[in-house]
């Protein structure tokens, strides 16, 4: 079967890009041609369709040519039914498309009648912002196709001008032109994702749970820690203001010494986590180390104490937690979005009330002070990855597939 994955960012960027790599070469192991449909880019992996990729847009150049094709790219219209002249797929499996490739290219597949099939890395098509998350509170406020509530909470990057396209688009892509309609079927990699999605209108016939799968690590990871290096505990991600770093610092500051910290990551964020360093005085705990990829991050997350994901957004199924347990870590989470999903809550880690640093700080305290607890977390880390299993996950998209087809 000839199958086209068709994502805005063709390089690591994150979660959904590594879903689609990985995703790609398990279809390719099991017999599949994979096509891929994305934006040209320096940092791009190899592809032999990079011939079809779009000009990359840039979202930060206010001009009429990027405004017009955050709502239709025509680029990424006339490339894709090139390629589909071309190659002739059988399926097209969207990730994240919005903004730089457009959801016009939906209409496009249909016009070829190829299966359309959509999974959901972020709540995009149910809130302008992609987060269910503004101004520092959970949002649902879109809900029903009250989109004008973007605009007027300046929900997209706190401007009133890109917060005035995201509410244009939502209006345009999903009631004017109602693009997503003729989205075959929509993966949701949580319950969650999938429940939220039906609360806000969403057919639930249109929605199947699958959640996202983790390839284990077959090369050991080297120990190289110094001997008299103290324990850490270890945040990997984003640096911004929905990932609840600043709940983290102020639990960290609550333990009053009692343990390190790493913070692993980049984003806009970045110099308000050295501000509260600086300002709970925790100078000699909490150390940035900067983004890690690869076998780097593998190491550092190895070596940790413990995984903290201090969320204040509804995460979906992030690829941080499945990767820690991965590799038998601890895992301390809010318990928000779809982490529940993956933490069971004295079995496989600790979950904490989000926005709660002393909730946070208690749990800490108790793998610190429990080396039992400890043992049986990190015993059953790896053991409840069994839904996440990469044979399974692939028998179940390829049915879907095969359906459609």
């Amino acid at each position: 079967m000839k199958i086209l994955q068709i994502n805005k960012f063709h390089y690591p960027r994150g979660g959904s890009e590594r879903y689609v790599f990985e995703l790609s070469k398990l279809l390719e192991d099991h017999g599949h041609e994979v096509i891929h449909f994305s934006m040209a880019d320096d940092k791009n992996y190899y592809s032999k369709f990079s011939q079809y990729f779009i000009k990359p847009g840039d979202l930060d150049k206010f001009n009429l040519i990027n405004i017009i094709k955050f709502f239709y790219n025509y680029e990424a219209v006339k490339n894709l039914k090139k390629l589909i002249k071309d190659e002739r797929p059988d399926i097209a499996h969207l990730h994240n498309i919005a903004h730089q490739i457009s959801p016009a290219i939906i209409k496009v597949l249909k016009n070829h009648k190829i299966p359309i099939i959509q999974t959901l890395h972020d709540y995009k098509l149910i809130c302008p912002n992609a987060k269910l998350y503004s101004r520092g509170l959970i949002c649902e406020q879109c809900r029903g196709g009250r989109y004008y509530n973007c605009f007027l909470k300046k929900c997209s990057h706190n401007s009133w001008t890109k917060s005035f396209l995201a509410m244009s688009e939502a209006y345009l892509n999903n009631k004017i032109l109602k693009y997503y309609n003729s989205v075959d079927l929509f993966i949701a990699p949580s319950r969650f994702m999938k429940n939220i999605c039906v609360k806000f209108y969403i057919p639930e016939n249109k929605i199947k749970l699958i959640y996202n799968f983790i390839v284990a690590e077959t090369e050991a990871v080297e120990d190289i820690m110094e001997k008299n290096e103290p324990a850490y505990l270890l945040y990997f991600g984003r640096l911004s203001e929905e990932k609840g770093i600043d709940v983290l610092l102020a639990a960290l500051k609550i333990l009053n010494n009692k343990i390190k910290l790493k913070i692993a990551g980049a984003g806009p964020d970045y110099k308000k986590c050295q501000s509260l360093i600086a300002q709970y005085k925790l100078n000699a705990q909490a150390e940035l180390v900067g983004p890690k990829y690869g076998a780097e991050l593998r190491q550092i997350i190895k070596q940790a104490k413990a995984i903290i994901i201090p969320s204040l957004w509804p995460e979906n199924l992030p690829y941080s937690a499945l990767e820690a347990l991965a590799l038998g870590k601890i895992i301390i989470a809010s318990h928000m979005g779809g982490l529940p999903e993956i933490i069971q809550d004295g079995y496989n880690g600790l979950l904490f009330k989000s926005g709660d640093s002393a909730d946070l700080a208690g749990k800490i305290s108790l793998i610190l002070a429990d080396n039992q607890l400890t043992k049986s977390l990190e015993d059953k880390a790896k053991l409840s990855l069994n839904k996440f299993n990469k044979e399974e996950h692939c028998q179940r998209i390829g049915e879907i597939y095969k359906n459609l087809v």
